[in-house]
């Protein structure tokens, strides 16, 4: 008989979540199935007992994976299986890796695998925001060395109060979304999109989601306890010399800290000169002993660049190009860049550069969003490419990777608010990054904005964005918050916080922390640092292009909509299609219908407005109601012996009797040169009540002779 441990989270809202280990997966090095209501999450983790030679980093591969079974359904395709990540699950395993990463030991480079599988859902809970929890769990009931535990949560606020993790059919009505990652003791993540919100809103929303998270964190060390892991694994995966190490620091920091101070804003030449210290310490060592001791080298004048950098902006306030710390690097921009696109810009904001167009289409180009728990459709979609040519890096490019589909995804949730909803175009913004030293993801959205003016899509507000770092060494009071950082300050300091918004607010946000003790303090500081950065920005923005263009470009598709009542959708698209199609080759528009709200909703897009009219033209004819005593333009579809039935309009027929075609007596249709496909004017005469056939006239529309 198993007996599994269990533990429960009461929420405040009365639901539970349960989490329970030593029933399934015990084969792994820990597993934990979540459960709210019927939402079940099964969170494993493996790592390898040692770590693969010359390894440096933490390897942690984090994958999170949706079964279709889950919600009672069958993966699309030919195949009937799923198949390669969505980008919807790809988002949520970035959310997981994000938060996770940071708290494995420094010296721990073991290969370490986190899956989680959605196994049941309902489709009111989002397990998006459960994934983390769950990981965390798994690896709080392993002995795999860990700092944790963390939870995640997402925070939305609806009518102005805040709810944790909220249903699906409750986030539908909140002007926040955000997704908090912390430590019982610490923020460590922070992601989402708001209304054009203000900074203390940001910021009490992070209070709140931290709150709920302190309660996760507790359940879980109750959970490790139960279990017995309260010990972990020893581990030795560095090889360390210790006077190497001094030796490095005592040669070479000197040298780096100038080179960190001298303010050289080329990226390239910083690095040679770094690089060259590195080179003129390893030259006192023969190639035998370089075999061995270039790792550690590397690994520690790596650690000497990191504290100099530091030092040097916390003890002189001077960054690695010169700038302080607030200021921002040299912007210039440009719109109309490129002939072919229907609107296009370049932002460059010093060595960071994005070119972005932006195409419009129709209906027909919506994408489509199949997921496990999601389905619909999406109007308004933003790609980010990221070439290694864009860091001088001389490697193939292999598709598109978790790192483009989350930094573009940031973009895209940074935009959308601002497009008006009834915009009848579907829209893609693709940016391309040329170069790269700071925030790509950041230049995307203030290129995308400069680009969807250019384009004339007639946007609410423009948005601008910008990423703050923070240096701040462990036990020191002292601290630097960072606008506008470099990728080495990224890389070398303690945090990267990407803000975007209007002047009215903030539509955007990511943050990652790499350091214990963040305060609201500091957190409050960076947002208000960010305000400015983002007002400066937009100033640039708005002097290049001040507003969107009134008119789309010349070669721009032209879109008309038109909403009919919904007992006519049929009528329009007639049967088979043939209607429709019909309209579509007479005119050459593309007509597309759906029926929302209770009502048809038509859109018409062509290249031209002759197009366009005519094929509005032919669908007012199709709804319009036949009234006796109208007069229509009708073309004649066949000839019978007592008369011609006549189109009078699209899909309806009325007889024109023998006897009404003219006021003198005719023996045949043909006497009066009538023939199929001629068109005729005539006259509704009569609707027959008991079978709603139509009754036309031509002669009443003709002199009538005078009587002799």
């Amino acid at each position: 008989m198993i007996n599994p441990i269990v533990k429960t989270i009461e929420l405040a809202d009365g639901r539970t979540i349960t989490l329970e280990t030593g029933k399934l997966a015990k084969q792994a090095d820990g597993s934990v199935m979540l459960r709210m209501g019927n939402t079940m999450l099964l969170a494993t983790v493996c790592a390898a007992k040692d770590a693969v030679p010359g390894t440096d980093f933490m390897p942690l591969q984090v994958e999170y994976k949706e079964k279709f079974a889950a919600f009672g359904r069958f993966p699309g395709g030919f195949t009937k299986r799923e198949g390669r990540a969505s980008d919807y699950e790809i988002l949520t395993c970035r959310l997981v890796d994000r938060a996770l990463r940071p708290l494995f030991p420094d010296n721990y480079h073991a290969e370490v695998y986190v899956n989680i599988v959605l196994f049941s859902a309902d489709g009111v809970d989002m397990p998006d925001a459960l994934a983390g929890l769950a990981a965390s769990a798994a690896l709080s009931v392993s002995d795999i060395p860990f700092n944790g535990p963390i939870s995640e949560v997402r925070v939305a606020r609806i009518d102005g109060q805040f709810v944790i993790n909220p249903t699906f059919a409750q986030l539908e009505q909140a002007d926040m979304d955000l997704m908090v990652a912390a430590t019982y003791e610490n923020i460590m993540m922070v992601e989402g999109e708001m209304n054009e919100v203000s900074e203390a809103d940001l910021l009490e929303a992070m209070k709140v989601a931290h709150e709920a998270i302190k309660v996760h964190c507790k359940v879980q060390m109750e959970l490790t306890e139960a279990v017995g892991k309260t010990v972990k694994r020893e581990y030795c995966h560095e090889v360390n010399g210790e006077d190497l190490r001094k030796a490095v620091r005592e040669a070479c920091y000197d040298k780096a800290y100038a080179i960190a101070a001298s303010g050289n804003k080329n990226k390239h030449e910083r690095q040679e000169a770094f690089e060259a210290v590195c080179e003129e310490f390893k030259v006192q060592f023969s190639e035998e002993e370089l075999e061995e001791k270039a790792p550690l080298i590397d690994r520690y004048y790596h650690d000497v660049e990191k504290d100099a950098m530091r030092r040097s902006i916390l003890d002189e306030g001077k960054r690695l190009d010169g700038r302080k710390t607030t200021e921002i690097r040299p912007i210039w921009c440009e719109v109309g860049s490129l002939p072919g696109p229907h609107g296009s810009a370049i932002f460059t904001r010093g060595e960071t550069q994005s070119l972005t167009s932006v195409t419009l289409g129709t209906k027909l180009d919506e994408k489509i969003i199949d997921d496990v728990l999601v389905h619909g459709k999406e109007r308004f979609l933003l790609h980010y490419n990221f070439p290694p040519y864009s860091t001088g890096e001389a490697r193939p490019q292999r598709g598109v990777g978790r790192r483009e589909i989350g930094h573009g995804h940031l973009a895209w949730r940074a935009l959308k608010g601002q497009i008006p909803a009834e915009y009848p175009y579907v829209v893609r913004v693709v940016s391309d990054i040329l170069e790269s030293n700071g925030s790509s993801s950041m230049a995307t959205v203030c290129a995308g904005t400069l680009a969807l003016m250019d384009a004339g899509v007639q946007i609410k507000k423009p948005v601008s964005g910008i990423a703050m770092g923070l240096i701040k060494n462990a036990g020191e009071e002292k601290y630097a918050v960072l606008s506008d950082i470099l990728g080495d300050e990224d890389h070398l300091g303690d945090m990267d916080f990407k803000v975007t918004g209007t002047r009215d607010g903030i539509t955007a946000t990511q943050m990652d922390i790499k350091v214990d003790g963040l305060s609201y303090e500091i957190l409050e500081r960076a947002l208000n640092q960010a305000r400015e950065g983002r007002m400066h920005i937009l100033d640039k923005i708005t002097e290049t292009i001040a507003e969107p263009r009134a008119e789309l470009k010349p070669h721009a598709p032209r879109i008309e909509t038109m909403i009919i009542p919904k007992e006519f959708i049929g009528a329009v698209i007639g049967p088979g299609g043939k209607i429709i199609q019909g309209m579509q080759e007479d005119t050459g528009a593309v007509i597309t219908i759906e029926e929302i709200a209770g009502v048809g909703r038509i859109e018409i897009s062509g290249t031209n407005k002759q197009s366009i009219d005519s094929a509005m033209r032919m669908i007012k004819a199709i709804v319009a109601v036949p009234e006796v005593g109208e007069v229509y333009q009708g073309k004649v579809r066949s000839i019978m012996p007592y008369g011609a039935f006549i189109e009078f309009l699209p899909g309806k027929d009325g007889l024109l009797h023998i006897s009404e075609i003219d006021w003198k007596r005719l023996e045949t249709v043909e006497e009066a040169g009538i023939k199929e496909g001629d068109d005729i004017e005539v006259k509704l005469i009569d609707i027959d009540p008991k079978t709603g056939k139509f009754k036309l006239s031509r002669k009443v529309l003709l002199p009538r002779p005078e009587k002799k």
